[in-house]
């Protein structure tokens, strides 16, 4: 992942599992999927004389939720891409965004449980979701497909390094 300005000096940057990029893929095309047909039901039924729309309006509607999903879907690889985390002595940080980029800084001593969750098609391809919960609801994080193995170690070991940090206290 190519370093931005936004990076701090001398990360590198881990990136989530790939695969992440299907279940997102596939997730994305059933919700536009269900977009669209719920956009169809009026134009059906203006076609069919039940309903009078403005031929115009018809045209903006379908043509922007078509650009739309087209633009969302050919965005996810790049969005996917843009996710990582690096693990520091005292703190996880976690990147994401392309347009608007975001770093968070997760310190230890601040974790207090890590979550991790993974529905059915995250299941089949062996990626997971880890939630980081802290002290305060600002430094929440989440790391997004993250691969499953990874996803428990990072259960494991964020947790004992957090413990660590507040024996020290």
């Amino acid at each position: 992942m190519p370093a931005e300005p936004i990076d701090p000096a001398g990360v590198t940057w881990t990136r989530v599992d790939e695969r992440y990029i299907t279940v997102r893929m596939i997730s994305a095309v059933i919700g536009w999927a269900v977009t669209l047909l719920i956009i169809a039901v009026p134009v059906v039924l203006d076609l069919a004389d039940v309903i009078s729309l403005p031929q115009w309006l018809v045209l903006v509607v379908v043509i922007g939720a078509v650009l739309w999903a087209a633009a969302d879907l050919i965005l996810i690889p790049r969005r996917i891409r843009a996710i990582g985390y690096h693990e520091r002595a005292d703190d996880l940080l976690i990147r994401r965004g392309l347009l608007f980029q975001k770093v968070v800084a997760v310190p230890y001593g601040r974790l207090q449980y890590v979550d991790i969750e993974a529905g059915p098609l995250m299941r089949h391809f062996h990626v997971c979701t880890v939630q980081l919960k802290t002290a305060s609801a600002g430094t929440d994080a989440v790391i997004p497909g993250a691969h499953r193995d990874e996803g428990a170690r990072l259960r494991e070991e964020l947790p004992a390094r957090g413990q660590a940090r507040l024996a020290g206290l």
